[in-house]
């Protein structure tokens, strides 16, 4: 189905292909999203509402945690209805603005975490490595201007990218992936796309491969400093850079399994397998992050143990 055009030569329509037909099993496809969706938000909603009421938390390192979650919110609040819908449609298709939104939310996300992720980092090294200036350096404007810089930069930069996107003319409407994403629009196009591909390759660069290797290399200073210290310092050291060094790992991997899929026609591959690793970008780091934190900093665990306990308390 081409769908109504928008203008002379683009479909004002898409069509998302990878779905099967579920038959009456996607009433239980469906149930199981929506709970695996209500646990995303609810959990990230509580790391950030214990962030926001406890003025001992209200530190650099607890305020990134915080916009961690609240990344987590917006990225899944841009694929989850969405899929939620389709998974209950027999057409799949999509409108051309939605798509667009559901593709600069998504892209924004993964940026964002990414970016949250290194000012983390830089946070984790200035504790480790400068502890005597670590409240003149992570002052309050400081924290305020990383936080604006990990939001903005890729507003700005994926809003570049997604206009070059939207102004080409289209010559299909078939996407091969479960939600919108850039190259596979792009690849519809009548038109040449070598802009296109350049700017994908800058902003991917700027957004993905820098913020990656900041983080890396504020890890090897912190390894360095590390040896020169005692097996104690080390010791404290890994317990407070450990959940950080998980979310980035994980973040990382599925990231990385996004970006292998890119390189493939998803249409020949197994829609299940396909599923996994597209999905699970935007998935496993929403669920996983507020566990991570939420269990393994004695602060935020102590907090949210005297919530549960205050509420039963009042019943």
């Amino acid at each position: 189905m081409s769908g109504r055009l928008a203008n002379d030569s683009s479909p004002f329509y898409f069509q998302l292909t990878l779905f099967w037909e579920l038959g009456a099993s996607r009433y239980l496809f469906f149930s199981l999203t929506l709970l695996l969706y209500a646990v995303i938000v609810s959990f990230n909603v509580v790391i950030i509402v214990v962030i926001c009421l406890e003025k001992t938390l209200h530190e650099p390192m607890y305020v990134f945690i915080s916009c961690l979650s609240l990344n987590s919110l917006y990225g899944s609040s841009g694929f989850f209805p969405r899929f939620l819908m389709d998974l209950l449609s027999d057409t799949h298709l999509i409108s051309r603005p939605v798509c667009f939104t559901q593709l600069y939310i998504i892209y924004s996300y993964a940026s964002s975490e990414l970016f949250v992720l290194s000012i983390m980092a830089y946070d984790r090294y200035v504790a480790i490595c400068k502890p005597l200036h670590y409240h003149s350096i992570m002052s309050p404007r400081t924290m305020c201007m990383l936080v604006a810089a990990a939001w903005l930069i890729p507003v700005f930069s994926l809003g570049g990218l997604l206009y070059l996107t939207i102004r080409l003319p289209l010559c299909g409407n078939q996407v091969p992936r479960f939600f919108c994403m850039n190259w596979p629009v792009v690849q519809l196009s009548c038109v040449d796309t070598s802009l296109n591909s350049v700017a994908g390759l800058f902003v991917t660069a700027a957004t993905v491969f820098l913020p990656l290797c900041f983080v890396l290399y504020t890890y090897l200073r912190i390894l360095l400093v590390c040896q020169q210290k005692s097996s104690e310092f080390r010791g404290k050291a890994l317990q407070t850079c450990l959940p950080h060094i998980v979310s980035f790992v994980n973040y990382s991997i599925t990231l990385f399994c996004e970006v292998s899929l890119s390189r493939y026609k998803a249409d020949q591959l197994d829609p299940f397998i396909v599923m996994i690793l597209s999905l699970e970008f935007i998935i496993i780091p929403c669920l996983l992050n507020p566990l991570i934190y939420g269990l393994k900093l004695p602060k935020i665990r102590v907090m949210i143990y005297r919530m549960v306990h205050t509420n039963k308390a009042s019943f």
